[in-house]
C-alpha cells in the first residue's frame, strides 16, 4: 500500500513538473516578445468585484478596470467567459474576438488558472442574470507558474495548508473569512481600551532576565555585548514598571514566546494582551473580561450567543464567580478548607492516585491545583471565572487578607479551556523579594521554569507602586472561540512547522 502511495506520487510530481514547464515556456515566449508580465509595475485599477456587485445598478452598462486573479475560464471559439478573484470576491468576464482583436483573443486564450490579469470593460448581466464585465482590453499582470491544486479536491490536507497557507487563502474563502474575523477582533479589542483611557505601549521581546510567568524560555544571544538573552514569556513586569512610573492604565497586544510543546492549544509564539489599571482589584478585572468578550462577540458575530466545536455557549455578562477550593468541593466533595497542612494535602492526593511531578512542588498550594487540573478545569463549558488560587503557583499576586495562603487571582474558563489569568497585583517589594526567591531555588532544584530574580523589578516596586488590577488573555484562543476553529494552527496564518527535509 505504501508502494502504491510512493508511485502515485511520484506520478503527480512528474504531472506538475510537466505543467510547471508548459508554464514557464509560456512566459519565456512573452518575454522574447518584449511582453513580459513582471515588468508591469503599476495597474490602474478602478474598481473591485465586490463594489461592482453590491452597487449594479450604478455601474450597468459603465466601464470598469477590474483586477483578480483566473480561477475559472471556458472557451468556446470566438468567445470565452473567465472568473477572476480579487480580495474580498470574484466576477466573470465575456471575453471575445470581436472585441479583443485577433492578437489579444488569442493570447487571453493562452492564459493559464492562477494567472492575475486586468480587464477593462462595461458591466451588464448575462441571461442568467449573473453580473459581469464585457472585457474591451485584457492584460497579462502577473503570471502563475505553478498550477493551482485542482478545483474539486482543493487543498485538504491540512498539515501543507499551514504550510503554504498562500494557497490555502487562494482555494479556501472561509480561511480568509477567519482572518478577516481575527483583525476585526483585535481593532474592537483596541476601540473598547482607547475609551477607556487605556494607554497602548510597546516594551521590549528581548530581555535579560526571563520573568512575568511561569515558562520555559528561548535563549538567545547578542553578539555585540556577549551576551545571552531571553525572548519575552510576557510583557508583565515592564507594563507594572510604567503603573510605577505615572501611568495610571496600560496594555500591550503582541507576540510572547515559550519555548515548550505544540498542541492544538499551543505554539512556540502567540499573542497575548496584558493590561493594567491603577486602583483596581481582581473583581474589576472579571468585569473587563466579560465587557471584552461579550462586545468583541456582538462586533464580529451579531450576538453573545456563540457555538464551539458543538457546544452552545452564552458570553452575555454575569459569569460564573466560584473560589478554586469552592469549585473542587462542588466536583469531587474534597473541602481543601478542612485540610490545614502540606502532609495531609500529599496524602490525600496519593489517595486519589493523582501524581505530584516534582518533589520541590508537594504543598498544599501544589495539591489543590492538581486537584483541579483533575476534576474541574474540563467541567468548566459556560463561561466561569475560578479565583482565589494558592500563593505557590501565584508568585506575583497580592495575598488575601482573610487567608494569606491564597491570592486575590482569577482565571476565566470557557469550553474546558482557560482563555484569562488576572490579579490583583502584588505592589510589597519586601513580599515580592521573598517570593522571587522561591522561584529562585525551584530554579536551581531543576525547575527550567520557574522565575528568575529581578532585582530592578523589586527596585520599581520599592519607589511604590498603587494598588492594580492585571489582567492576561490568549488573543488567539479567543479567535479560536469566536471563529469555531478546533486548533490554534487555524487561526495563525504562519504557524510553527517542523521542517520538511526532502532525501
Amino acid at each position: 500500500m505504501q508502494e502504491n502511495k510512493n508511485q502515485n506520487e511520484q506520478v503527480e510530481e512528474l504531472d506538475m513538473n510537466h505543467l510547471m514547464q508548459i508554464r514557464r515556456d509560456k512566459l519565456k515566449e512573452l518575454q522574447e516578445e518584449g511582453k513580459d508580465p513582471y515588468e508591469i509595475t503599476k495597474f490602474n485599477r478602478t474598481n473591485t468585484a465586490g463594489e461592482i456587485k453590491a452597487n449594479y445598478e450604478q455601474f450597468a452598462e459603465k466601464d470598469v478596470t477590474v483586477a483578480g486573479r483566473i480561477i475559472a475560464k471556458r472557451i468556446m471559439g470566438k468567445a470565452s467567459f473567465c472568473t477572476i478573484q480579487d480580495s474580498n470576491e470574484k466576477i466573470q468576464s465575456y471575453v471575445s474576438i470581436n472585441d479583443l482583436g485577433e492578437e489579444s483573443y488569442k493570447a487571453f486564450k493562452t492564459f493559464d488558472i492562477g494567472d492575475f490579469i486586468g480587464i477593462t470593460g462595461f458591466v451588464f448581466k448575462t441571461r442568467t442574470e449573473e453580473i459581469s464585465v464585457h472585457a474591451k482590453e485584457v492584460t497579462l499582470l502577473s503570471k502563475s507558474l505553478r498550477p493551482l491544486p485542482e478545483k474539486f479536491h482543493g487543498l485538504k490536507d491540512v498539515d501543507l495548508r499551514y504550510r503554504q497557507r498562500y494557497v490555502d487563502l487562494i482555494m479556501n474563502p472561509e480561511v480568509k473569512r477567519t482572518f478577516e474575523i481575527r483583525s476585526q477582533i483585535i481593532r474592537e479589542i483596541r476601540n473598547i481600551l482607547d475609551e477607556k483611557g487605556y494607554l497602548e505601549v510597546d516594551t521590549p521581546m528581548l530581555n535579560t532576565i526571563s520573568g512575568g510567568a511561569t515558562a520555559k524560555p528561548f535563549i538567545t544571544h547578542h553578539n555585540a555585548l556577549n551576551l545571552d538573552m531571553y525572548l519575552r514569556i510576557a510583557t508583565e513586569l515592564n507594563l507594572k514598571r510604567l503603573i510605577v512610573g505615572g501611568y495610571d492604565k496600560v496594555y500591550e497586544m503582541g507576540r510572547i514566546f515559550r519555548n515548550e510543546g505544540m498542541d492544538i492549544r499551543h505554539n512556540p509564539e502567540f499573542t497575548t494582551i496584558e493590561l493594567y489599571e491603577a486602583y483596581a482589584d481582581y473583581h474589576d478585572m472579571m468585569d473587563m473580561v466579560e465587557e471584552l468578550f461579550s462586545k468583541c462577540s456582538m462586533k464580529v458575530l451579531g450576538t453573545t450567543k456563540v457555538t464551539y466545536q458543538g457546544q452552545e455557549i452564552d458570553l452575555t455578562p454575569g459569569w460564573k464567580r466560584i473560589t478554586m477550593i469552592d469549585s473542587i468541593k462542588e466536583a469531587c466533595g474534597v473541602d481543601f478548607n478542612e485540610i490545614k497542612t502540606d502532609e495531609e494535602a500529599v496524602a490525600l492526593a496519593k489517595e486519589r492516585g493523582i501524581e505530584i511531578p516534582d518533589k520541590t512542588k508537594e504543598t498544599r498550594g501544589d495539591v489543590i491545583s492538581l486537584f483541579f487540573d483533575e476534576y474541574v478545569e474540563k467541567t468548566l463549558v459556560q463561561p466561569t471565572f475560578i479565583y482565589d488560587y494558592p500563593i505557590e503557583i501565584s508568585p506575583l499576586a497580592k495575598k488575601k487578607k482573610e487567608d494569606p495562603r491564597l491570592t486575590e487571582r482569577f482565571e476565566v474558563f470557557i469550553g474546558g479551556r482557560e482563555y484569562g489569568n488576572a490579579f490583583s497585583e502584588l505592589n510589597d517589594p519586601i513580599d515580592q523579594y521573598e517570593r522571587f526567591k522561591k522561584q529562585v531555588e525551584a530554579r536551581e532544584a531543576g525547575d527550567d521554569e520557574a522565575g528568575m530574580m529581578d532585582e530592578d523589578f523589586i527596585q520599581a516596586l520599592e519607589y511604590g507602586m498603587p494598588p492594580t488590577g492585571g489582567l492576561g488573555i490568549g488573543i488567539d484562543r479567543f479567535i479560536m472561540l469566536l471563529t469555531d476553529s478546533a486548533s490554534i494552527r487555524d487561526v495563525l496564518l504562519f504557524p510553527t512547522m517542523k521542517p520538511i527535509h526532502n532525501t
